[in-house]
């Protein structure tokens, strides 16, 4: 990776902006949520993700692949405005990262932290960072570090806290 993030959004045709979020239930968000930003994504793809670890179960975790045809777009801002959308109105925590990042095992641990472009919890502003020499950096794998104890104080709350 070098240069920007762009550039890995492309990786499979369109520029698809990948995020995730444990928190905010099982079922996704309508289509309409993600006009965001000015831009309307060509495709919303939502995955409900299933055989959940029984720690996320309970709260629900699903993937978005939001995609746009013109690969041009400068789609740091709308990154920033999904991420927050994803997080309005419950305790969740939403990253968005590169699609082969995801694995049960491997949620926001340093592994995978520099493939982690963007992240927020709910009641702070989203943080994305599109540079990727930033991306390999200590101070981001501390950062991602930070959210991966946010996501698990989220998975260790009790239940009526979380609803």
């Amino acid at each position: 990776m070098s240069g920007e993030v762009q550039e890995f959004l492309c990786w499979r045709g369109p520029a698809s902006v990948n995020v995730f979020v444990v928190g905010a239930g099982n079922t996704p968000l309508p289509e309409e949520s993600f006009r965001l930003a000015g831009l309307v994504p060509d495709a919303e793809l939502p995955f409900p993700l299933t055989d959940l670890p029984e720690a996320i179960e309970r709260l629900g975790l699903v993937s978005y692949d939001l995609d746009f045809d013109d690969t041009s777009l400068d789609l740091r801002a709308y990154t920033r405005a999904a991420l927050r959308r994803v997080c309005e109105g419950t305790w969740a925590v939403a990253w968005a990262a590169s699609e082969g990042s995801f694995h049960y095992d491997e949620l926001l641990t340093d592994e995978v932290a520099r493939q982690v472009y963007g992240y927020c919890v709910s009641g702070t502003e989203p943080v994305v960072e599109w540079d990727t020499a930033t991306l390999r950096s200590e101070e981001w794998k501390h950062r991602i570090a930070g959210v991966r104890t946010a996501l698990d104080a989220l998975l260790s709350a009790p239940e009526e806290l979380n609803s």
